[in-house]
């Protein structure tokens, strides 16, 4: 049973979260504040966090620091409506997927269950190749020139649909609903996920060689010129 980490401190709202996620099938953990989420973690490292923002003491942002530099286990965020600042601050520093309060607790469930989803699913045994940028899909690892990219799993899925459909132009809600699966969600996702793309692989991200921008439609990856 897929063990989920619930952070928040209204307790309203974690009873609620517990008995939707537990419904669903998944062991749920809770805890009321960064401090406590942390400890949780560290002693039972749980398969997704659904994490608050706003939270006492240690916010929800260091804590998603906190726990993207121990590893890859994925986190859902919660932010109030009106946090885009602090909603964009978290899918930079490696949050896998967001939702907004007021939110439907059957919403996140399945958001939930679509970020499981894409951290375990398996892959034909296969690499994919630019030059010098290498990621091997069976294994889930990337390299640049010898060097390991650290890369989200939706950083990871977004790059490789961009390689493997080299060349071709795609706008924003195409990408969401052929890499990640979406039918619904905010654009600037997808932005937000080029732009630390572009920091990982590009040697000047500001003049990107590779991942560029085709205004009026979205962004096309171009395979690195030999030399």
């Amino acid at each position: 049973m897929e063990r989920v980490l619930v952070v928040d401190d209204d307790t309203t709202v974690r009873d609620v979260v517990r008995r939707y996620l537990e419904h669903a099938g998944y062991e749920v953990e809770l805890a009321g504040d960064g401090e406590q989420a942390l400890r949780s973690v560290a002693a039972h490292e749980p398969d997704i966090v659904v994490l608050d923002l706003m939270l006492p003491g240690i916010d929800g942002l260091e804590v998603c620091r906190r726990i993207r530099e121990r590893g890859g286990t994925p986190v859902v965020m919660l932010t109030a409506l009106g946090e885009e600042e602090d909603r964009i601050a978290g899918l930079q520093i490696g949050a896998d997927d967001y939702v907004t309060k007021p939110f439907s607790p059957r919403e996140l469930a399945l958001r939930v269950s679509s970020v499981l989803r894409r951290a375990s699913r398996g892959y034909e045994p296969r690499t994919v190749q630019d030059g010098g940028l290498v990621l091997d899909v069976a294994a889930h690892t990337a390299t640049l020139d010898g060097r390991p990219l650290q890369l989200t799993t939706r950083e990871f899925d977004l790059l490789a649909f961009f390689i493997a459909n080299a060349g071709k132009a795609f706008g924003r809600t195409e990408l969401l609903e052929r890499v990640w699966g979406w039918h619904f969600g905010d654009q600037s996702t997808v932005t937000v996920h080029v732009r630390r793309l572009r920091e990982k692989i590009e040697a000047d991200p500001a003049k990107p060689r590779r991942l560029s921008t085709v205004w009026g439609v979205g962004y096309r990856y171009d395979r690195c010129p030999a030399g």
